[in-house]
């Protein structure tokens, strides 16, 4: 059995804030990401949330960081927001195409976010499930079927054939279907287990061979920090995931549900940034609680 990687990062980097406070005073902008790859061994990219990046942006992050650093990447809002996953084929094409191969073996997790009005559609999810590629073989293969558009912008090699990670935030109470657990199961897709201050629901399920946590704040959403006992809860339960098991201290979709008990890869991020300072140093104090250097 192989010993499971827990990854402890924040969501973006390029916080005016930050600067002088968490990143070192006169530090260049063009060396923020390279200074949080001295600092965390993973990062979640938001622009790719907003807009399609292109090669160039995708190869200069991968160009910034150590070789063992991992960033997470936000599927296209135009995909889960805006055609609430509706005739998406090409759209998929279209962001795999847009140079996400450049991140060759620091991709980690897709993390693919819907809005709390979205409630579950399991047909429709089904069907978006089989879209998605499980390997950068078969994302290369949807990624030549891009735009016209697209031409000039494009970056199609995968290069050695890799398995994807894919993760799904949804925010909605319809949710807490055991159906929608056990479609996430069968394609190895994750249950993102995300804090919002009570804002929505937070599942503790594992569907996937890893985990991802995403902390937006546990008593303001995006605001609040995070104090050492609510540090300590947290740390509890990534330590419970990355041996195996399921934490019981929370609600579950499947409560009687039993995952093989293996080591599992754990990613966890800090979103905790609309006052802009909390989430590094947050992050940084997780990482010294569960004995983690970087």
């Amino acid at each position: 059995m192989t010993s499971a990687v827990c990854r402890i990062g924040v969501s973006g980097w390029r916080y005016a804030p930050w600067r002088g406070v968490f990143y070192p005073p006169g530090l260049p902008q063009h060396a923020e990401l390279g200074f949080i790859g001295s600092a965390f061994s993973t990062v979640e990219i938001n622009g790719s949330f907003y807009s399609l990046q292109r090669p160039e942006s995708w190869r200069r992050w991968y160009c910034s960081v150590p070789r063992d650093f991992q960033f997470a990447v936000k599927g296209p809002r135009y995909v889960t927001h805006m055609l609430r996953l509706r005739q998406v084929e090409l759209p998929l094409a279209n962001f795999f195409a847009s140079g996400i191969f450049e991140l060759r073996e620091k991709l980690g997790p897709i993390l693919w976010q819907f809005p709390a009005r979205f409630p579950l559609d399991l047909e429709r999810f089904a069907q978006f499930l089989a879209l998605l590629p499980q390997d950068s073989s078969a994302a290369e293969k949807l990624a030549s079927r891009h735009s016209a558009f697209m031409r000039g912008r494009v970056s199609l090699e995968s290069g050695e054939n890799r398995p994807l990670r894919h993760a799904f935030e949804v925010r909605h109470p319809s949710f807490n279907d055991p159906k929608f657990a056990e479609l996430l199961q069968r394609h190895d897709c994750a249950l993102v287990v995300a804090e919002g201050a009570g804002q929505w629901p937070m599942w503790l399920d594992v569907t996937a061979e890893f985990v991802y946590l995403r902390l937006h704040g546990d008593s303001a959403l995006y605001r609040a920090g995070y104090g050492p006992k609510a540090l300590e809860r947290w740390r509890k339960r990534i330590a419970c995931y990355a041996r195996g098991a399921v934490p019981t201290d929370g609600e579950r979709i499947r409560p009687a549900a039993r995952p093989p008990r293996r080591p599992r890869d754990v990613y966890c991020y800090f979103d905790n940034t609309d006052v802009k300072l909390r989430a590094p140093f947050d992050a940084r104090a997780l990482m010294h609680m569960l004995k983690i250097q970087r």
